[in-house]
């Protein structure tokens, strides 16, 4: 379905699991540079007792792709409006690499909104320049994006463990989706933007899933965020780089589901 929000946006969602709605909300948060399809492995190992909201961010997929709206402040408003538009008081964030940056945004300013925090492989601060050697990646992309734009990208993020032929095409495919100046406003957004744990603290309980082989961001991130995040639980995935959910899909769905029902207990 698509969802019109305050914001101005409108976003493809997907629902998923608890059909009439008494199950636990958990929010799906992708990452720069990927759309919802980022979860199709995750999603089916999740219990059906939790409600699943599964969008595509704004500029992504088959959400509205307007000419602004791209600061991580923008990305945090979306997600308020869409709980606001779906009549949910508060839910669950789970957000993988930036998406988990997102779900701290929420967390920072709108801790009443979230019941917990999952955050996979989330940056702790993105504060730099963006590296030349992306800056130059960005800049040489085809508009529209071409399949070759985003083999290039996604060749740059090393996977440790293997992942099924027909998943990576399909996140190629969706990548594609994203126009050329999204993929430039998103990543100047993200890098701009104040780190959320240094805005004020993040209270709501939360679970940091890091990999120990992570190749993309500063290794002592995940710990970081632990100092920062009280009463938070770090989970160190062995021999996972930096895309966890990407390489680790079993593990996470898991220890998401088990961390979610632990709480609410």
């Amino acid at each position: 379905m698509r969802i019109a929000l305050a914001t101005g946006a409108e976003l493809a969602v997907h629902l998923y699991g608890d059909g009439d709605g008494d199950g636990e909300p958990v929010l799906l948060l992708h990452a720069w540079g990927e759309t919802h399809r980022v979860f199709d492995r995750l999603v089916p190992l999740l219990p059906r007792s939790l409600r699943l909201v599964v969008p595509d961010q704004r500029g992504t997929g088959d959400s509205t792709k307007p000419a602004g709206g791209y600061a991580l402040a923008d990305a945090a408003a979306d997600v308020v409006a869409l709980l606001d538009a779906l009549e949910l008081d508060a839910c669950w964030l789970a957000g993988t690499s930036s998406g988990g940056y997102v779900a701290q945004e929420v967390a920072a300013g709108h801790p009443g909104r979230v019941r917990g925090l999952a955050l996979i492989g989330a940056p702790s601060d993105l504060r730099r320049p963006l590296p030349a050697a992306l800056a130059g990646l960005l800049a040489s992309m085809h508009d529209p994006v071409t399949r070759a734009d985003v083999e290039v990208l996604t060749g740059a993020l090393p996977l440790h463990v293997p992942v099924p032929a027909g998943f990576l095409d399909d996140q190629l495919a969706a990548a594609q989706t994203i126009p050329r100046r999204v993929w430039r406003a998103v990543a100047e957004g993200l890098v701009s933007a104040v780190p959320p744990i240094r805005r004020g603290p993040i209270t709501v309980p939360t679970l940091i899933l890091w990999g120990a082989e992570e190749d993309v961001l500063p290794a002592g991130q995940g710990r970081e965020l632990a100092a920062a995040i009280e009463g938070s639980r770090l989970v160190t995935y062995e021999g996972t780089g930096h895309l966890v959910l990407w390489e680790r899909p079993e593990r996470v769905a898991a220890d998401l589901a088990a961390f979610v029902t632990g709480v609410r207990r």
